[in-house]
């Protein structure tokens, strides 16, 4: 190592100083790279096929590539998407076509923030990945599935990183206290458990953050009269951002999923949760609104008709008083709407009716049915025939309301839930038969 990289390491942020060197001090992720996975047992053979990590900020993504190219006696190349252009992109394979040729020697890609690829460097690197030229490592925040192209995801192995456990975290911090080359070892830092704990925690399973608000917490903390350099709960307090929950768009939808499978579900603990945390992570709440707007009809619908006047009074609110004071008529709608009976009848109704008009004959509408608000429609027939039901027994009368080509349809069938049950009576009454 020369000197100016020593210099550089001496200033480099902590959280780089102290990014593991091998397997042995990787920490979490035990799910891909605990002992006898598959994951391990590829980068310790050294038979690592291209692949692409991803998960939220500062789980360990980086860090494993850069274990990896400790550790292989490949060659190890590193872009990133958003600087790299596909002139870039071409010189690396270049490079690891002639190593494989002259010394049999294989190159692994590391490309941070693969996301932001576009198709035609995408489609750059293919052959290449096809063929073996190069062993491909992409490391992304987003869902790859989503946000990558499929030809590119189709030839990698996925690999998912969790946020770290607390304890996780609590450990990088103090092996960063301790350690003496790359740490805080050589300084006398006397750090509290409430404010270790709050660090942990607030990091919210990031060990790059905990790691730079131990940092800032240290260097910005004057020794005492006897040099001991203390960090207590306030200095901690002080030193890290207040909780964030990290979302990308792919954890985004899944959280909206999460919330709407809740509503659905009947369950107004957990639906609340997830209205609480999209919210705590800058989701729009009429976003939220909108879909309580929807399912009050898609999975309560007539089984309480109430639930769309209690979804349309949250939107009023939202409106009226914005947030946070919302949270509370939002968090009434939401909970009303869960514990509602449940019936889908309402929406499938509306497919089935759809789904007929698009494969629906151009007929005329019957004469009895058609408008007859003009001069002159007696004269064509317009109306002939109709039955006003207010002139009958119950305001009911039999009659055809259906299209021609439509007769002996039937999109409603009301379920045997709160108030579709009277309305399966009522129709019994009249004599229509539903489905039981």
């Amino acid at each position: 190592m020369d000197l100016f990289s020593v210099n550089e390491q001496k200033v480099a942020p902590l959280a780089d100083r102290m990014r593991p060197q091998t397997l042995d001090e990787f920490l979490g992720q035990k799910h891909i790279v605990g002992k006898g996975t598959l994951l391990r047992r590829a980068i310790e053979a050294d038979r690592l096929t291209s692949c692409i990590f991803f998960g939220p900020p500062g789980v360990g993504k980086t860090t494993l590539a850069s274990i990896i190219a400790h550790t292989t006696s490949s060659a190890f190349e590193q872009l990133n998407a958003v600087t790299s252009g596909v002139g870039d992109v071409r010189k690396v394979i270049d490079q690891a076509r002639d190593r494989m040729k002259l010394y049999g020697q294989s190159t692994y890609l590391l490309l941070d923030e693969c996301h932001r690829w576009s198709k035609s460097q995408s489609d750059s690197i293919l052959p290449a990945i096809e063929r073996g030229v190069i062993r491909f490592i992409g490391s992304t925040t987003e869902n790859p599935v989503i946000a990558m192209t499929p030809a590119i995801v189709s030839r990698c192995r996925l690999f998912q990183f969790r946020p770290l456990d607390e304890s996780d975290v609590e450990s990088a911090l103090r092996h960063a206290l301790a350690d003496k080359a790359r740490g805080f070892g050589n300084l006398n830092v006397q750090i509290t458990d409430e404010a270790l704990r709050h660090i942990a925690v607030t990091a919210n399973g990031d060990v790059r953050n905990a790691l730079n608000g131990l940092e800032l917490a240290v260097l910005s903390t004057p020794p005492d009269a006897q040099g001991i350099i203390i960090v207590n709960l306030h200095v901690a307090e002080q030193s890290i951002q207040q909780k964030v929950l990290a979302m990308d768009e792919s954890y985004y939808y899944d959280m909206l999923s999460a919330f709407c499978k809740s509503l659905r579900g009947s369950d107004s603990d957990a639906a609340l949760a997830w209205f609480a945390r999209m919210v705590t992570s800058g989701v729009d709440p009429r976003i939220i609104v909108r879909r309580l707007i929807v399912h009050a009809s898609e999975d309560v619908g007539l089984a309480n008709p109430q639930a769309m006047l209690a979804a349309s009074a949250a939107w009023n609110a939202l409106e009226a008083v914005g947030m946070p004071e919302a949270r509370l008529p939002i968090g009434q709608a939401i909970i009303y709407i869960c514990e509602s009976s449940k019936s889908n009848s309402v929406s499938s109704a509306v497919d089935a009716a759809f789904a007929a008009a698009e494969d629906a004959e151009n007929r005329p509408v019957p004469a009895h049915l058609r408008d007859t608000h003009y001069k002159g429609a007696e004269k064509i027939g317009s109306g002939k025939g109709y039955l006003y039901p207010h002139d009958f027994p119950g305001h009911y009368v039999q009659q055809q309301y259906m299209p021609d080509d439509a007769l002996g349809q039937q999109y409603y069938f009301p379920s045997e839930m709160g108030f579709e049950d009277r309305i399966r009576q009522q129709r019994a009454a009249r004599g229509k038969r539903d489905k039981t």
